[in-house]
């Protein structure tokens, strides 16, 4: 499981025009499912999101977690994340996982982070949607599990 994590102060996901999910100042996380992927890995990253100090104390310093600080979390699916980009010029997806493989682990990591955290909004899986956000710093971090 891919994880792209951005601190915002604000993001939001839209699908034919309607917001399905928004948050003020937080984390965007972009999800990738990859085949093997189960609910511990899903159990894993939520842990690792919610605990991954990218927010800063008050001397400055990257200290600080969304558990900390009880910022929003804004989950949003995506498959591309988990592309092959190795060779040529077109990404191959079959390192990504099969779309009723990835909803389930993406529903697992929703439902982990959903349990620890209050303020957890996603954007839709499998739907076109557009993502707005106002990158904070720019901070951006790739974990994988």
């Amino acid at each position: 499981m891919l994880a792209l994590l951005q601190r915002v102060t604000e993001a939001r996901v839209s699908v034919a025009g309607d917001t399905v999910g928004q948050i003020g100042p937080g984390l965007l996380v972009l999800v990738g499912v990859q085949p093997g992927d189960a609910p511990a890995q899903a159990q894993r990253m939520a842990d690792r999101i919610l605990g991954y100090r990218v927010f800063d104390d008050a001397d400055g310093r990257m200290n600080l977690s969304l558990a900390d600080t009880g910022g929003g979390l804004l989950l949003v699916p995506q498959f591309t994340l988990a592309a092959d980009t190795d060779r040529g010029r077109r990404p191959s997806f079959t390192s990504a996982a099969e779309p009723a493989q990835a909803r389930a682990m993406f529903d697992c990591l929703v439902d982990a982070a959903r349990a620890s955290h209050a303020n957890v909004a996603t954007g839709q899986f499998g739907a076109h949607m557009q993502v707005s956000l106002t990158n904070d710093g720019p901070v951006t971090f790739l974990l994988r599990v």
